[in-house]
């Protein structure tokens, strides 16, 4: 299974979830599968979409947050598992897509073959799932429904060369838009 098969697996499940993805190739794939105003693109700000998944999951406890990230970007803010870990946030469901590179800017590799990702998170606090198979993935995301969090889903991937559009929504717009719907649903 590749990244964009993945992520619309996941997508599908989201209804009236608030969705934030991780810079690059990540939320290029989101946009194309499941655009939507719940949903908050990262544009090149790297390793923090866990971190606005947090802070949007503390200030809407009602709402879930699906936090979409990848490897390369989970690696580069290690600290926000620690934090997401010790303040159990029973809303916030962190997927990790890992391929084992940097699939935006190269393909250069991560350390996720040798830095296990979901045994950092566990030890951190959340309650771990793994997932490599697109049968694997659904039945994961089917019996995590009513699970409290934080939980982290760690989604093995191919590497892909595949290449999603380009967000045409303007930063600031996918902001705006974000913040209306949260706040029209309250």
């Amino acid at each position: 299974m590749i990244r964009r098969e993945a992520v619309e697996i996941v997508a599908k499940t989201l209804k009236d979830d608030v969705a934030v993805s991780a810079n690059g190739y990540m939320s290029r794939d989101l946009y194309e599968a499941y655009d939507r105003p719940l949903n908050f693109y990262m544009i090149g700000s790297m390793g923090l979409a866990s971190s606005i998944g947090l802070g949007i999951a503390l200030k809407n406890p009602q709402r879930r947050v699906c936090v979409f990230d990848g490897d390369g970007n989970i690696l580069m803010n290690l600290g926000s598992l620690v934090t997401i870990g010790s303040l159990q946030p029973k809303n916030l469901i962190h997927v990790v897509f890992d391929n084992g590179i940097h699939e935006s800017t190269g393909g250069q590799p991560t350390n996720s073959t040798r830095v296990r990702i979901d045994s950092l998170a566990k030890a951190a606090g959340y309650k771990v799932f793994r997932a490599g198979s697109k049968v694997k993935l659904e039945s994961t995301l089917n019996k995590i429904k009513n699970v409290s969090g934080p939980i982290l889903v760690l989604v093995q991937i191919e590497k892909s060369k595949y290449v999603s559009k380009r967000i045409d929504v303007e930063p600031p717009l996918i902001k705006t838009r974000l913040m209306n719907k949260i706040n029209s649903q309250k």
